[in-house]
């Protein structure tokens, strides 16, 4: 998959005088079984989280409140997606290097992972993610 492919997807929300309800549902809304459920927050305005890409994991990606960036590369070209709604998602598939940036105080990112954790399915190095997508520098 290259970068141009991924896209913002729209949850159902579900509107009510008493507040609003957004709902996620593996294998329907999210293209794979969750297995595991995280979430990054007080992430300082300067740091980032992330910088790394799986040989398998899939990520599904959720502002949950203030913003941030996910700066994407698939080895070829790079591409920065802007979340800020708790109602949308973004799904990075194996193989793209992701990195959160530029978080807003207080903003929290949900993260749906297809995968329970394993060391061995983390690419930390970029040339050894660029080694592995054939395109070496």
């Amino acid at each position: 998959m290259r970068v141009s492919d991924l896209a913002i997807t729209v949850l159902p929300k579900r509107a009510d005088p008493r507040g609003n309800l957004t709902f996620i549902e593996g294998g329907h809304h999210v293209p794979f079984d969750i297995k595991r459920i995280f979430y990054l927050y007080d992430v300082p305005t300067a740091e980032g989280r992330g910088a790394h890409a799986h040989k398998e994991l899939h990520q599904f990606l959720v502002c949950l409140s203030g913003s941030f960036d996910v700066a994407t590369d698939d080895g070829y070209e790079k591409r920065t997606i802007h979340l800020n709604r708790p109602w949308q998602g973004l799904h990075i598939p194996p193989m793209i290097w992701a990195s959160e940036v530029n978080f807003d105080p207080g903003s929290v990112c949900l993260v749906l992972a297809s995968m329970h954790y394993e060391e061995d399915d983390y690419i930390r190095d970029y040339d050894a993610f660029l080694t592995a997508r054939g395109t070496v520098r």
